[in-house]
């Protein structure tokens, strides 16, 4: 991917569009780059609600009435990478916990009672080999109880993540955080994570070892340019797309949360521009996922459903050992929609739409 060329892409057509401009982009069947940059840079709200309902429209053509429930299950807090908006972070002074088999193995009871079928496995960016063992033991056993397992950790290697293939990995998640190398520099401090390039080309080690699903992301906030950020974001996933064209692919829009004791002064991100980012990244990446988290408010998840949101997590717990019981330690952020499971399937089924536990798109 040549990141360069994006950047200077942006960078050459960052400025906001007439509304006329933004109303005829409307209009085309499929928008360019420098189309979608423009959306980008509007903020007239006639234009938004235009584009909502074409944005409704798609994501129903590609994906149905459904919005596919997940929850995260955390099984370790050690972390060897010094980034210094997250709780997990090497700098923090927390309690570190790993859970044994048995742990997680009442972890994942609990969350198959609930009625998951998919878990997204967490750990910090725990680099060591008992790390890994400890990983690889998890999707073992996850196996026994869900049907697609996925996993959000640092970076392996192509052999790592077949290792993990065999053992039943069904995807991965892997954020770049931000797209703004200097600003990937002043927020990643130490440990493997500093190597931006790295990072970047990991999620292909993944595809390329056969994972059947992949999610990419940036951290709202990091960046003062975020519109950048979700700009470069949307050109990572189109690249993935024309590169591996069999693989499913999501995006993910997180934006920053407070932890405990956290003193990095980060960008605030409005609802308004969550839910136009969500809406022009629709109409520009027909077929790909988009997920909400957790991170968000309640009325505010409520309020995505339809307009472009494919994916959700729910009832989530982001300590170690959050689900069996109240929690071994430290979060690592604060989650903002802390409703159960059946709260969120009944708002999700008034709205028309159906709560699905198995990932159909993969079947």
């Amino acid at each position: 991917m040549n990141l360069d060329e994006f950047v200077n892409l942006y960078e050459k057509h960052k400025k906001r569009p007439s509304k006329k401009d933004a109303i005829d982009i409307l209009t085309k069947d499929e928008i360019t780059e420098v189309d979608y940059i423009k959306l980008l840079n509007c903020y007239d709200l006639d234009v938004l609600e235009v584009a909502a309902r074409k944005a409704k429209d798609i994501t129903e053509r590609y994906f149905g009435k459904n919005i596919f429930l997940y929850a995260p299950l955390y099984i370790s807090n050690f972390c060897s990478s010094g980034c210094i908006y997250c709780g997990y972070s090497c700098f923090n002074k927390i309690k570190r916990k790993r859970l044994n088999i048995n742990e997680i193995e009442d972890e994942m009871k609990a969350l198959k009672k609930k009625g998951f079928q998919t878990i997204l496995i967490l750990t910090g960016e725990d680099n060591t080999k008992e790390g890994f063992n400890h990983l690889k033991d998890a999707v073992r056993f996850a196996r026994r109880y869900f049907s697609e397992v996925l996993i959000e950790t640092s970076p392996l290697t192509l052999e790592g993540y077949m290792e993990l293939v065999n053992e039943g990995l069904t995807g991965v998640t892997l954020y770049q955080e931000t797209y703004d190398l200097d600003t990937y520099k002043k927020v990643h401090l130490l440990g493997k994570k500093r190597d931006f390039k790295a990072r970047l080309c990991a999620i292909e080690r993944a595809i390329e070892a056969g994972v059947r699903e992949v999610n990419i992301g940036c951290l709202l906030g990091l960046c003062s340019d975020y519109l950048k950020d979700v700009f470069l974001l949307s050109m990572h996933a189109m690249y993935l797309l024309k590169k591996y064209s069999k693989v499913e692919l999501s995006i993910s829009f997180p934006r920053i949360r407070p932890f405990k004791g956290m003193k990095f002064n980060y960008t605030e991100v409005s609802d308004l521009e969550l839910v136009k980012f969500i809406v022009y990244t629709r109409l520009f990446l027909k077929s790909v996922g988009i997920n909400i988290s957790t991170r968000e408010r309640s009325d505010l998840r409520d309020n995505l459903i339809g307009l472009g949101v494919t994916k959700m997590s729910a009832e989530s717990k982001t300590s170690v050992g959050g689900y069996s019981k109240e929690g071994h330690s430290f979060e690592q952020f604060e989650v903002s929609d802390k409703r159960s499971l059946d709260e969120i399937i009944k708002v999700i089924r008034s709205k028309g739409y159906n709560a699905e536990f198995t990932n159909w798109v993969m079947i």
